[in-house]
């Protein structure tokens, strides 16, 4: 597993977000305090406080390089 602070600023983010996600097969969680989402649920995620940097928790073992190039525009 490995952990990387994102931004989510915006509704557009949110939305390209979810989709560069959804291409991968692994979990992904979004932490902030005690809330733990799916990130993959953009309902979820609008449940969330997005004026802050959240937690990303990606469940992968191995390819990690990929979902971090993917990622790269909304990490912090």
């Amino acid at each position: 597993m490995k952990t990387v602070q994102i931004s989510l600023n915006s509704i557009d983010k949110v939305k390209s977000f979810v989709n560069d996600i959804t291409r991968f097969d692994y979990d992904f969680d979004l932490v902030s305090g005690r809330y733990v989402i799916d990130a993959k649920s953009i309902m979820g995620i609008f449940s969330l406080d997005l004026s802050k940097p959240i937690d990303l928790n990606i469940h992968a073992e191995d390819n990690i390089d990929a979902v971090m190039d993917v990622i790269k525009d909304y990490t912090v």
